[in-house]
């Protein structure tokens, strides 16, 4: 068997399938880089000279007929780093969350709302899907690739297999509410940091309050450790109903179950999934 060459078309497509399934979707760069080759030596140069420490900066000149000790400083160079958002970011986000009378006055907040550093790598808002009189609301925990393409909550692989779930059940995307604790997708599907979570949380909740949906089903850790007030992990968390709690006490029956995208990974537990889909029917029934 003749080995490939290092160009050769079936080599490439072994590269491409590896980034695909690591995770790489965009390229950084236009040109490639080879990361291999040996780094060019540094040019040495002399030393520069240590400035004097007698010489004060210069103010700019004066116009003709100002004083020149009105003339101002010159500005500080600006920081090609974004900051990091602060303390601040998240009370404008609690105000412009409590504020938002309806769903559609929310998205608006959340679309204006620049205070998570999400939003400037993300394409789209994603900001729910379905029915928001549903009696099911199901929350996840932040979108992916195709979900930050279209705008829309699970559309993806799991978002076919979550339709598959809730069809068992005789349920579909017209008779639910689906959303996720992050609207913006992280860069390279990355775990969202705590501060961006808490930063997203009061608009999450806020969601949450003004759908008022009779159920709550958290899709995977991260929605239910955030929604639910828990460090447990899931896999101890699914299975048993918990309760949300508004900001205007509302109690709302949660139920923790796994994410469609482990379930593709992990496809043996998905009669644990089954299982907690069927607690959520049973407890339609009931109310």
């Amino acid at each position: 068997m003749t080995a490939a060459s290092p160009n050769s078309p079936t080599e490439i497509a072994d590269i491409l399938a590896f980034y695909a399934s690591a995770g790489v979707d965009e390229a950084l760069e236009d040109a490639p880089v080879n990361r291999f080759a040996e780094a060019p030596r540094p040019v040495e140069r002399a030393p520069a000279a240590a400035p004097r420490e007698d010489k004060v900066p210069e103010r700019p000149a004066a116009a003709p007929g100002l004083d020149a000790s009105r003339v101002p400083d010159a500005p500080p160079a600006r920081s090609s780093v974004a900051a990091v958002p602060d303390e601040a970011q998240a009370a404008l986000a609690r105000q412009l969350a409590t504020t938002a009378t309806t769903l559609d006055e929310l998205r608006q907040h959340m679309a204006a709302f620049d205070g998570c550093n999400l939003k400037t790598t993300a394409k789209n808002l994603v900001f729910a899907d379905g029915n928001p009189e549903a009696a099911v609301m199901l929350v996840g925990e932040a979108p992916g690739r195709d979900e930050d393409i279209e705008g829309l909550p699970f559309v993806g692989r799991s978002g076919r297999l979550l339709d598959r779930m809730l069809a068992a059940i005789g349920l579909g995307r017209t008779s639910v509410y689906i959303a996720n604790v992050i609207p913006w997708r992280p860069p390279g599907n990355r775990t969202p940091t705590p501060h961006e979570t808490e930063i997203c949380r009061p608009f999450i909740e806020r969601q949450i309050e003004l759908v008022n949906p009779k159920v709550l089903v958290n899709l995977g850790g991260p929605s239910a450790k955030t929604l639910l007030n828990t460090s447990e992990g899931i896999l101890r968390l699914r299975g048993d109903w918990r309760v949300h709690t508004t900001a205007s006490g509302i109690a709302i029956p949660a139920m923790p179950t796994l994410h469609p995208a482990y379930l593709l990974r992990t496809p043996a537990h998905k009669k644990l999934a089954w299982r907690d889909f069927l607690e959520v029917k049973a407890k339609l029934r009931t109310l």
